[in-house]
């Protein structure tokens, strides 16, 4: 008898570990290693060195030391593909209209493994103003691109990237304090902060939003108030500014989004 065409070319341990992010990526709170062995009808000891090494490598954490959950590592992957060069390409346009207007620079970032990554940049149409590489990596904890991108996530989401961020939490004290940021930036829908690296400048940060209404990027302006432009917009209609182009920015990935008159 001739083989199945489709199993020639078997490979059973990835068609394993396949299994597993496929499973654990439709559960919210994770499963043990004997529900995840109970739901894929094989024995618990098939999986025990599967789930190290997809733990090892950032594809699965464990919660609560018995639970295993799926992280945003595939997410962050395909963050850095084709949908972010397509989502690049749609908002420099519209980000290049918000530097004419606000007369600030301003930047887009998304989250990849357990960073802010600026993926798109304008400069000030002056020749003064504070702009970031595209490619650059900072912090989700002190600056207005991450605490958007945290605020506008599930508390769950929140945790996986946070656990993203830094290995052992140990390294870093998020109080409740921090939390209530969060709630209160997702509440107004956007953040304002002064730089926690630069002084003088202040962050605004607005959230751009898919369809399922969670955030997929962030658009900051490192504000910087034009003391010889009296003409310039201030702070809070450079706000406005943001918001309206961030909305924008949403409606083009299928986000059903009002925008601030």
């Amino acid at each position: 008898m001739e083989p199945d065409e489709s199993d020639r070319y078997r490979a059973p341990a990835l068609d394993k570990g396949l299994d597993i992010l496929e499973l654990l990526a439709g559960v919210d709170s994770g499963l043990t290693q004997a529900e995840i062995a109970k739901r894929l009808d094989r024995s618990p000891n098939e999986f025990y060195r599967m789930l190290d090494r997809l733990v090892r490598r950032g594809y699965v954490t464990r919660l609560d030391g018995d639970r295993y959950s799926l992280t945003l590592k595939l997410f962050g992957l395909a963050q850095l593909h084709a949908p972010v060069r397509r989502l690049a390409s749609y908002a420099t346009p519209l980000m290049r209209d918000l530097a004419q207007r606000a007369r600030q620079a301003n930047h887009l970032a998304v989250f990849d493994r357990g960073a802010a990554v600026v993926i798109a940049q304008q400069e000030a149409p002056d020749y003064w103003g504070f702009s970031i590489r595209i490619g650059a990596h900072i912090s989700l904890f002190d600056t207005g691109s991450g605490h958007v991108l945290l605020a506008f996530r599930s508390a769950e989401e929140r945790e996986m990237m946070i656990s993203e961020h830094v290995r052992n939490r140990a390294d870093i004290e998020l109080g409740a304090e921090f939390y209530d940021r969060l709630d209160q930036i997702r509440e107004r829908g956007y953040e304002m902060m002064a730089s926690a690296q630069t002084s003088g400048v202040y962050n605004l940060s607005a959230p751009v939003l898919g369809p399922d209404r969670r955030c997929i990027a962030a658009l900051t302006c490192p504000f910087i108030a034009l003391v010889n432009a009296p003409s310039a917009p201030d702070i809070t209609q450079t706000i406005m500014l943001l918001q309206k182009t961030a909305a924008e920015l949403s409606q083009l990935a299928g986000s059903d989004v009002s925008m601030p008159a």
